[in-house]
């Protein structure tokens, strides 16, 4: 599932060649890809015929596009295996494309919606008056956020009564980041992913949050992470951040900051990295 600078790739993308364009054609290819719009692909066909784009937006994961003019947007819904595309008109079509949209401009480009799995999808939302698709209203914030509030985190965390990985990964506390980044920055501060939100102290959330920033900002600066050929930007390129991770993906390895072999344990239906030497797990009270 792509996190935080996965989905900012995409947005970058798609304000430099979408953002600005009017849509004169959209076709939807399979069901499934506008299954969240509940009102039919043949709504959303209609409603987005000779709308203008605005500027690419993103909160966390989520990544919209408002329409000019119109109180709606176009919310995308990258699944597992989702791909916008930004694509010559008359280049062969992709096994898995699942949406088209055509523009009124001689670029000779159009967008598509590519999703092998089909988990991803597009659809169109009602925005509310803080710019945000209704059906997102609820997301937290993201680390990269000018807005975050540091300081609401710290006091949120405290009062939680979870775990600091499952604290990472409330969308509804902090936005963004997921399974890999949150192995990260849990591994650059040093913390087990186990460790109670209760015994954190204001500056070792401050030292977590700059972890997850740091770490973040540096797969932004690499395109992302890949460890397939599933996700890609706009043009199809695929990041390789995959090759500087610290901890995720790397049981067995040395640490590489004490050399211990790292570990790799279930958590959520997930895996947990971590060395366990320097991220020591919680004692258990007697």
């Amino acid at each position: 599932m792509p996190e935080l600078p996965e989905v900012e790739v995409v947005r970058r993308g798609l304000e430099r060649w979408v953002s600005g364009r009017t849509v004169t054609e959209v076709e939807v290819l399979h069901p499934r890809a506008v299954r969240r719009h509940l009102a039919g692909g043949p709504d959303f066909a209609a409603r987005l015929r000779g709308v203008r784009f605005g500027t690419a937006m993103r909160r966390g994961k989520y990544l919209w596009v408002p329409v000019d003019e119109a109180a709606f947007s176009l919310l995308g819904h990258l699944g597992m295996s989702g791909q916008l595309l930004v694509q010559p008109t008359d280049a062969p079509d992709e096994k898995h494309l699942r949406i088209r949209m055509r523009f009124d401009d001689a670029l000779g480009t159009e967008l598509r919606f590519v999703d092998q799995r089909t988990f991803g999808g597009l659809s169109l939302h009602d925005t509310t008056p803080d710019g945000l698709p209704d059906t997102i209203a609820h997301i937290a914030r993201d680390p990269l956020d000018p807005l975050f509030d540091d300081a609401a985190f710290h006091t949120a965390l405290r009062l939680r009564r979870t775990t600091v990985k499952r604290a990472l990964l409330d969308q509804s506390l902090v936005s963004g980041v997921g399974n890999i980044y949150a192995d990260e920055a849990l591994w650059r501060a040093k913390l087990h992913y186990d460790r109670p939100t209760a015994t954190l102290t204001r500056p070792k959330s401050a030292e977590l949050l700059g972890h997850a920033r740091d770490v973040m900002n540096a797969a932004l600066a690499q395109g992302g992470t890949s460890f397939d050929s599933l996700y890609v930007n706009v043009n199809g390129e695929s990041g390789y951040f995959d090759r500087s991770l610290d901890a995720y993906g790397r049981e067995g390895e040395p640490c590489r900051r004490c050399g211990t072999p790292m570990r790799r344990r279930a958590w959520m239906n997930r895996s947990s990295y971590f060395c366990p030497r320097c991220q020591r797990p919680p004692r258990v009270a007697s």
